[in-house]
């Protein structure tokens, strides 16, 4: 039998990736793949983390603290989350550090949307990995459940290495690859088991 995620088994997808279908033309979600970071009975909470928008991590804290930032990250983009809130910030990173507004999502990777988390990575101190995005993808209760139902997504278990270190471009077909399919061969037909 295969292994899967305990959240899967509780018919919840927090710490997943979502990977929309080829067919699925919102321009919101075209090719994208989301991270999960929260799934209940009321609904879903994402992060698209590959549509990067034109501005860096080093850009962004430029405008906001009037200071050239010490991170490392400073040439990393900033990335397009979700069509809610697009003016929020929301930072995922390794828990190894604590900021004032952080949502754990897993023992391993939290949210956080508190500036102090901005302002430690313009003076350096900040986590060593982090995506920065702006906005976030949100379902109501039932509506992600239905979406996957439609064949409009399908999901798999995250893994840092691809939320943090895979290259943008080519992390809606890794995402897919982690189900061991080649996501340019499906159509929107597939069965249900």
């Amino acid at each position: 039998m295969p292994h899967t995620s305990p959240m899967a088994e509780s018919g919840y997808l927090k710490n997943q990736f979502l990977i929309a279908m080829p067919t699925l033309q919102d321009p919101n979600f075209f090719h994208s793949v989301a991270y999960i970071c929260e799934h209940n009975e009321n609904g879903a909470m994402a992060i698209v983390i590959n549509q990067p928008v034109d501005l860096t991590v080093g850009e962004l804290i430029e405008q906001m603290k009037h200071v050239s930032p010490k991170t490392p990250l400073a040439n990393s983009p900033v990335f397009r989350g979700g069509p809610v809130d697009v003016d929020r910030g929301f930072v995922l990173h390794p828990t190894d550090q604590q900021w004032e507004a952080t949502l754990p999502v897993t023992d391993k990777i939290a949210l956080t949307t508190s500036n102090d988390i901005i302002t430690a990575m313009a003076e350096g101190r900040g986590p060593e990995k982090s995506l920065v995005a702006l906005g976030y993808a949100g379902w109501g209760a039932g509506q992600l459940e239905e979406e996957i139902r439609d064949n409009a997504w399908l999901n798999v278990p995250a893994n840092t290495e691809l939320l943090f270190d895979t290259e943008v471009d080519k992390r809606w077909e890794a995402a897919a690859s982690l189900l061991g399919v080649d996501i340019h061969q499906l159509t929107g037909d597939a069965g249900h088991a």
